[in-house]
């Protein structure tokens, strides 16, 4: 532990710069995680409906920190780089392939075996508890491999891990809100998660060629700095265009 302190301590902008990297995939991760979750709860009394997204945070905080207990394993595991590169690539392929916008995605809790043989035994409010702490535990999975796959520093792990429970309720929210009136910010956000992933990717070079020039480029802290501001820049451009000329156009835009 005192090795990822004293790493902190000798490149601190380096390592602001990997939690923002951090912050940012979970807070693109977390949209999609957050918008299934709302979809889940939508068939609940109003005034339950809050209590049941408490109860699934609560969930995410237990299933992450058992995920980080296993972290410290994962990070020796030099493959685990290219692995979430290519997953965070996947994740690029598969929204472009899908085309334009569709409708919200909705869950059909009925076909899940957990949810029916949870509705009879203590109603539908727990049943759904049930089904949100199932998701919170995949989501757990999906976002910590992320997440160990970006850094090897386990004080910096923990850090992204617990903003991105955060990020479930408020960063992703916000982006929901902004995507809404900025539609282009989804294409930016899968642009910045490909940029991610193509760096987590370049780690085989890294492997193979350590004593490379690029590879020590790649390590540097002048490298983690301008990619958090290349990811920065991926959304705030197209944002202040859009805003002083209208150029992307947003929702309600002449």
């Amino acid at each position: 532990m005192n090795q990822h302190i004293q790493q902190i301590l000798d490149n601190p902008l380096a390592a602001l710069a990997i939690v923002g990297n951090l912050v940012i995939i979970e807070s693109l991760l977390s949209v999609d995680n957050a918008a299934v979750l709302a979809t889940m709860v939508g068939d609940l009394p109003p005034e339950q409906r809050k209590k049941a997204l408490r109860y699934g945070i609560f969930g995410a905080y237990v299933f992450r920190g058992i995920c980080i207990l296993f972290a410290s394993f994962l990070i020796d595991f030099w493959y685990l780089k290219p692995l979430g590169g290519l997953y965070l690539l996947y994740l690029v392929w598969d929204h472009f392939r899908a085309g334009p916008a569709h409708d919200e995605e909705h869950v059909e809790k009925e076909k899940s075996w957990l949810y029916r043989n949870t509705l009879g035994l203590f109603g539908k409010f727990w049943a759904t508890v049930a089904l949100i702490e199932l998701m919170d535990l995949a989501f757990s999975i999906d976002n910590v491999f992320a997440v160990v796959a970006f850094t090897d520093n386990l004080i910096l792990i923990i850090a992204g891990v617990f903003i991105g429970i955060l990020a479930m309720r408020l960063v992703a929210q916000a982006f929901v809100l902004l995507m809404g009136k900025y539609p282009f910010l989804e294409t930016a956000a899968f642009v910045v998660i490909g940029i991610l992933g193509l760096k987590l990717l370049l780690s085989l070079f890294e492997h193979y060629q350590p004593n490379s020039p690029f590879t020590t480029f790649l390590k540097s802290e002048g490298a983690d700095v301008g990619l958090t501001v290349l990811t920065v820049a991926v959304f705030l451009v197209p944002w202040v265009t859009s805003a002083l000329f209208n150029y992307p156009r947003r929702m309600g835009g002449s």
